[in-house]
């Protein structure tokens, strides 16, 4: 009986172990974002026309548009830091540190303007409409530089008017591959791209509930409405 069931046994566990991980990679590429959200069209997807890869984000925060627009602003290493896990990125040497307060010198960007990852890494602004959206792209490198990554990169954020004074805050990644062999860089970054994204969009959220329902009291009441949406976990 074993010798029967084993030539049926082991595809049916081969097909359950890659469904799960299309499924895991799924999720990790599209967290928080509704389906609408992953397919239409953002700010900055005219930059690279046949991305190899596309992760979209999303968070709802309890907080107008314009509060949140302060924290996403002032993004960057040398800025407001990034709200995710400094710790791990400080072991890559990017020496960053989360603000916990909107500082009005980081409260303007205008194209052209870079945003640091690294000391030595940076994403050009290519577009901003403030309150609304801002794209990043990657700077351009020298042609044959051996430093230069194997594929380019956009990353957008886009606020959203929500019900009850609420905002949508949703971020797109999109990576064009420059060689064949670039998935195989650009998929591990992208798994960890997806964990600092996470921690990034629940830093970004908390920082601007918190300074919010400081101004109305701890009915958590809004001018407009009362806070009803859950909260993405």
């Amino acid at each position: 009986m074993r010798r029967v069931l084993a030539p049926v046994v082991a595809p049916v566990v081969a097909c359950a172990a890659a469904l799960g991980v299309v499924t895991l990679r799924w999720s990790a590429l599209h967290w928080g974002a509704t389906t609408e959200e992953t397919r239409e069209r953002l700010p900055g997807d005219e930059i690279l026309r046949d991305p190899g890869l596309v992760a979209t984000r999303a968070i709802t925060i309890e907080a107008p548009p314009e509060e949140v627009w302060r924290w996403v602003v002032q993004m960057g290493a040398d800025r407001g830091g990034f709200y995710s896990y400094d710790r791990l990125e400080n072991l890559a040497g990017c020496r960053l540190h989360s603000a916990d307060t909107v500082v009005d010198d980081w409260q303007h960007l205008a194209p052209g303007d870079l945003v640091r990852l690294h000391p030595q890494v940076a994403l050009a602004v290519t577009a901003v409409d403030p309150g609304r959206s801002f794209v990043l792209h990657a700077a351009p490198a020298m042609p044959g530089d051996p430093a230069a990554a194997p594929y380019d990169f956009t990353w957008s954020f886009v606020l959203r008017r929500h019900p009850h004074r609420a905002t949508r805050l949703i971020t797109r990644e999109r990576f064009a591959y420059t060689h064949r062999w670039s998935p195989l860089l650009v998929e591990p970054v992208a798994v960890a791209s997806s964990l600092m994204s996470q921690k990034m969009l629940r830093g970004i959220r908390d920082r601007a509930e918190r300074r919010g329902t400081a101004g109305v009291g701890t009915a958590g009441v809004w001018a407009a409405g009362i806070r009803t949406a859950a909260p993405e976990p």
